[in-house]
């Protein structure tokens, strides 16, 4: 996609939900077929699913891809509610009230970063769901280690509240390929979200019920498909792969690696990302 590459609103028909206290802007494709719910990630915006949603798998599905509390279109958290909206378990609640006002049944669930810790997250109150895929996101365990186990290569600015400037084009910076550039959006999405959401991530650990992922991942008990970029700067490939072992119901029996991608393979290499989301979710509606 190029740098200059904006989402169009028009494109896509747009709801905003009410879910607990939050107002929730969710972008519908309107395609035909089965759900796919996709959730973006830290400091984001579902604007960087546009090469699915105005795509062609934006007409074959019905793509559903909302802004999580704090994030793009949606409202900041209430003050007194902080702690739990802006948390994984608070974002997993999102998901999984998104899928229910949505009307979605028999959905693949596809989370981006923090969007795929969500989505594992919900996995178990979703037992409608057809599969799940992650990708950016290395499955964590609870209580987490002092170095999350070695699962990233590089961390810190995502917990961080009050972003410079630099720390905000350093951020979009690590979501792609070294020498491929960010898009404009991406950094008007990292300015625009509520730092707090960022500060309140770390906080929460241990205060707020967050599951421990390597057991979700090994009795999801429905296909689960684990994407990685060929170039990410954020997640090491070595933890992902330890890990494949572990997941009965891994896709394909392996990490999917996209060439030419970092971090946002979603928009990096939109063409082969979106035949292996074409793939699994035909696998997962004949599963």
């Amino acid at each position: 996609m190029s740098a200059d590459s904006t989402f169009d609103a028009q494109a896509s028909p747009s709801r905003v939900l009410s879910i607990g206290s939050e107002r929730i802007s969710v972008h519908d494709s309107g395609g035909s077929g089965p759900a796919v719910v996709l959730v973006h990630g830290n400091s984001s915006s579902s604007r960087v699913w546009e090469p699915l949603l105005t795509g062609e798998l934006g007409k074959k599905y019905r793509l559903i891809a909302p802004d999580l509390p704090g994030h793009g279109q949606s409202a900041d958290a209430e003050q007194m509610v902080r702690s739990r909206v802006y948390s994984i378990p608070g974002y997993a609640d999102v998901v999984r009230a998104v899928a229910g006002q949505m009307g979605v049944e028999n959905a693949v669930f596809v989370g981006w970063s923090l969007g795929g810790h969500a989505v594992l997250e919900a996995a178990a109150s979703l037992p409608q769901a057809a599969g799940f895929m992650v990708f950016g996101t290395p499955p964590l365990p609870f209580p987490p280690t002092a170095d999350f186990g070695g699962a990233f290569l590089k961390l810190g600015l995502g917990f961080v509240k009050d972003w410079s400037e630099d720390d905000a084009r350093a951020w979009v910076a690590d979501y792609m390929a070294p020498g491929m550039a960010a898009a404009d959006f991406m950094l008007q999405d990292a300015r625009r979200t509520d730092g707090h959401a960022r500060g309140s991530l770390a906080a929460g650990i241990g205060t707020v019920g967050y599951a421990d992922e390597l057991t979700i991942i090994a009795t999801i008990g429905r296909p689960l498909a684990i994407v990685q970029g060929a170039h990410e700067q954020i997640v090491n490939p070595a933890y992902l792969d330890g890990l494949a072992p572990t997941i009965p119901t891994l896709w394909r029996g392996k990490v999917q690696v996209v060439e030419g991608a970092g971090h946002a393979v979603q928009w990096e290499n939109p063409a082969q990302f979106g035949a292996l989301l074409d793939a699994f979710v035909a696998d997962c509606q004949r599963g």
